[in-house]
């Protein structure tokens, strides 16, 4: 019997009805989309529609048409970065990022972009007052995560997005430790562009995602991926209208019937249910951390985390404590978490942690399991 407790990595298991509707589609419909019009096919395009509306009440976002799938959250970033930034621009993110943002970073600064970072504190908690000083006159853009994946923290974004606001600086959040774990209102934290994957809070199944982008930005962004889009067909230009000019190609339509299915589930429990089932289970575990002789990387103020814990087993070696802790049946992840800076922020850096995800499956019986299995190796 094992303990799942990695759903910073992916959710498992997925929300009841994934696994069937997919499996529908691959059976029972199987046509594609925006190409005919015959009876499945457009059953197909209106399973796409319901989830975009979905994810329109999810977000509190307006418009469907501007709900773009994406094969995933690092390839929506990586569409709204390339496709927004130029030479000479100057981009604002957090110390606490993931290489999804950082990579396209690095890349696109040996083509002459700029970016700063919001320094966070030891706890990877960051003030918004912070950006202050690093907004210059030629600054395009703040994209920062809204949790970290390493350790929880929560960023200050609704502070942020009214900064953002007052300076007219486009502002793109990174959702993917809290889409379906934490409230998120598009309109309230002032966001220009949203990127969320559909396998981790959403519960969905991988290799699908979703991108959210008010009209103004939306303009603003050109499109990375260029093709077939079963419309405008007359034109070897991309069409000029949404969605479909970020959609070129086929896109994943089993996993859009997945998302489908999870975020029904997730709409009839309401993200609060989850939010509140997760913080119960949060406190257990940092209770029961506090005699154990191990570091928590993070905070301890449940106002200002997640459900993502890090432990540093201090006078051991996380890897062999995360294989120790698997022989034992607790499945967690180890290492840098694909996000340098925030371990070096943490100083977890190079030895990183052993994260420890909850998710609306976990058990208060899966957090004592696990809490007694550290126990074990500390001692």
């Amino acid at each position: 019997m094992s303990i799942y407790l990695d759903n910073g990595a992916t959710s498992y298991p997925k929300a009841p009805g994934v696994g069937e509707a997919m499996l529908d589609y691959v059976n029972n419909v199987g046509a594609n989309v925006n190409r005919s019009t015959y009876a499945t096919a457009s059953t197909a395009a209106m399973i796409l529609l319901d989830t975009r509306e979905q994810l329109c009440r999810l977000f509190n976002f307006d418009d469907p048409t501007h709900v773009i799938f994406t094969p995933g959250m690092t390839a929506g970033l990586n569409m709204l970065l390339k496709g927004y930034l130029k030479a000479g621009d100057h981009v604002i993110v957090s110390s606490m990022e993931h290489n999804a943002m950082m990579r396209p970073l690095i890349q696109l600064e040996k083509e002459g972009v700029e970016f700063s970072r919001i320094p966070a504190d030891r706890d990877g908690i960051a003030r918004a007052e912070d950006i202050l000083p690093l907004i210059r006159p030629n600054t395009k853009l703040v994209a920062v995560m809204h949790a970290s994946n390493v350790c929880g923290s929560l960023l200050p974004v609704k502070e942020i997005g009214a900064i953002c606001r007052e300076r007219n600086i486009p502002f793109i959040l990174d959702a993917a430790q809290t889409a379906g774990h934490y409230p998120i209102d598009f309109k309230e934290l002032g966001l220009s562009a949203l990127c969320a994957p559909g396998h981790k809070g959403l519960l969905g199944p991988q290799g699908i995602g979703v991108m959210l982008m008010d009209h103004e930005f939306a303009k603003s962004v050109e499109p990375l991926i260029a093709g077939g889009t079963g419309s405008a067909s007359d034109s070897e230009e991309l069409p000029p209208y949404m969605p479909d000019r970020f959609e070129s190609g086929t896109m994943n339509i089993p996993g859009v019937y997945g998302l489908n299915a999870a975020l029904t589930y997730i709409l009839e429990k309401g993200v609060d249910h989850f939010r509140a089932h997760e913080e119960k289970l949060t406190q257990r575990f940092l209770d029961g951390l506090k005699d154990i002789p191990v570091r928590l990387a993070g905070t301890e103020d449940m106002a200002k985390r997640v459900g993502v814990i890090a432990v540093d087993f201090t006078g051991h070696d996380n890897a062999e404590a995360a294989f120790a802790l698997e022989q034992m049946g607790i499945l967690t992840r180890c290492g840098l978490h694909c996000a340098p800076s925030a371990h070096k922020t943490l100083g977890t850096f190079p030895q990183g942690v052993v994260r420890f995800s909850l998710g609306y499956a976990s058990t208060e019986a899966d957090v004592d399991g696990a809490l007694e299995a550290i126990r074990t190796i500390a001692r």
